[in-house]
């Protein structure tokens, strides 16, 4: 079986290990005819696409930005951040075995047999958030009145925000999906006409704590899928720095090993290399890796310049709320 981790030790720049791992899956595919691992060559060619052609992202990022400028203009008062990533490459490849590992689970334990091959292709089609921007906002206390809770004005803002988005970037040629968690809790902070599009982390938070906004549009100029995520900076902290982020990671290896334990080895050929593909990629010892341009002292100090742990960012925008620093000082 050929992983991700082979490729990892040798000094290579992220878009040469991507190459080097397509070419030698898609030769495998050739013997094996594994028709999974083909659809795992066609989503690491759109990655290193997204890597080396990134004209569109100019002028994508140029039409979110004027996002940014609306929002500077309606919501001086507000701090905030405007954040742009291509999704990293272990997250990526983690991701795409985690999509097999779940479904094929999810199935078997539903039905008592496996997946077709078409359905589990089917399942795999669905990356949205390979680019995905992230908008962070945060109320300064000097703009808060004395019998004002700083939460709940925030949410207040943050749901505005999340109200007027999907009108102003389909005006820029975007069109928002329709998310698939039908049955989702939502504030009734969001109108009902845009509800619809965003899953709402918030109202129905994840058992970890993990809260956000989530919105998924198409690109109709750039030809591709991009996740448009809105939060308070408690939200982003907690998710970035704090416990969501270690309980996501503990939670993440529970539910493979009982994943694994429930699905008999050898008869999964799909389930068993995804498996292993993201145990291997769970027990990498990021110190060890020797990848252009990344560094890590352990698996929490890392300095990722390439994009093969953090993401690579594509836009990176901040708005210090007006008379801040004066009125503080």
């Amino acid at each position: 079986m050929i992983t991700l981790n082979d490729y990892l030790y040798n000094g290579d720049t992220v878009l040469k290990i991507l190459h080097r791992y397509e070419e030698d899956l898609h030769q495998h595919v050739k013997v094996t005819n594994n028709q999974i691992d083909l659809m795992h060559c066609n989503f690491l060619l759109q990655i290193s696409e997204l890597l080396q052609h990134n004209d569109f992202l100019t002028s994508q990022s140029q039409r979110i930005r004027e996002f940014y400028k609306y929002m500077a203009n309606e919501y001086p008062f507000l701090a905030f951040t405007f954040k742009g990533r291509i999704k990293s490459l272990i997250r990526a490849e983690e991701k795409f075995n985690g999509y097999i590992v779940e479904y094929i689970y999810d199935y078997y334990t539903e039905q008592g047999n496996f997946p077709t091959l078409t359905e589990l292709k089917n399942r795999l089609n669905c990356f949205r958030d390979l680019i995905a921007y992230r908008i962070v906002i945060s109320l300064p206390k000097c703009h808060l009145k004395p019998d004002q809770d700083r939460r709940t004005q925030e949410l207040v803002y943050l749901y505005q925000i999340a109200n007027s988005l999907p009108s102003f970037l389909e005006e820029r040629g975007f069109t928002a999906e329709i998310s698939n968690l039908t049955e989702q809790h939502k504030s009734p902070l969001l109108h009902e006409d845009v509800a619809p599009y965003y899953r709402d982390y918030i109202t129905d938070a994840s058992a970890n704590g993990y809260q956000s906004l989530h919105i998924t549009l198409y690109d109709n100029l750039a030809r591709c899928y991009i996740e448009v995520q809105l939060r308070t900076k408690d939200m982003d902290d907690y998710a970035e720095i704090g416990p969501a982020n270690h309980l996501g990671y503990e939670k993440q290896q529970e539910s493979a090993r009982i994943r694994r334990s429930a699905i008999p080895q050898g008869e999964c050929i799909y389930f068993d290399e995804a498996y292993q593909r993201g145990l291997m990629l769970q027990q990498l010892d990021l110190s060890k890796l020797d990848v252009n341009m990344f560094t890590a002292v352990d698996n929490s100090l890392i300095n990722d310049g390439c994009g093969l742990f953090r993401g690579r960012q594509i836009l990176p925008f901040e708005h210090l709320s007006r008379f801040q620093n004066d009125r503080i000082d």
